[in-house]
């Protein structure tokens, strides 16, 4: 018993200290795109429940409670499996080259705010290692010359680099405003 404040300390030291980690790695980790280091912050978040339910079992040995030690390792092993399936969704969906949906709309947004960009066609991000690229289309004026369309395109791309960290390339296709329904792509409609 007479250890159980010194314990109680350490457990309350590891839990901050664990915990200021894991949001720096997690912060960190999302800024740069890493899923890797996302999860590293996650286990480190499990380091620090883990100490905190250290915690609680101390306190429950210090009011007598012969339970404490089983009730915390199973909180302990809750805690880990709650963090393991948060952290192997993100390495999952990094896997296959999922992209945060608000993401593809912010990029759409900036892609409508462009100069001369009269609406957006598709817009396609994937991630590669901790970096994206995008593959867009922009409708243009139908009347504009190749140099304006790709004018255009340039401006929507240099707006997409400065609104989307991560992003270090993006192909931004011109299209021509389509005239009464026509569909400029349709000759390739056999290859779709």
């Amino acid at each position: 018993m007479s250890t159980l404040p010194a314990v109680a300390a350490a457990a309350l030291i590891g839990f901050v200290g664990n915990e200021l980690v894991a949001r720096y790695r997690i912060r960190v980790g999302r800024k740069i795109g890493s899923a890797a280091l996302v999860a590293d912050g996650l286990h480190a978040r499990t380091d620090g429940f883990t100490s905190l339910a250290v915690l609680l079992g101390v306190a429950g040995v210090a009011v007598g409670w012969n339970w404490a030690d089983p009730v915390v390792g199973l909180l302990i092993t809750v805690a880990i499996l709650a963090v393991l399936r948060q952290a192997a969704r993100e390495i999952y969906w990094r896997l296959m080259d999922a992209v945060d949906p608000s993401l593809v709309d912010q990029a759409g947004e900036v892609l409508r705010g462009a100069s001369g960009v009269l609406d957006i066609g598709q817009v396609r991000l994937r991630w590669i290692g901790h970096r994206l690229r995008a593959e867009c289309e922009v409708i243009v004026d139908a009347n504009s010359t190749a140099i304006q369309a790709h004018l255009v395109a340039v401006s929507a791309e240099h707006n997409l680099l400065h609104a989307l960290p991560q992003l270090t390339a993006a192909l931004v296709h011109a299209d021509p405003q389509p005239r009464d329904g026509e569909d400029q792509h349709a000759e390739l409609m056999s290859h779709r």
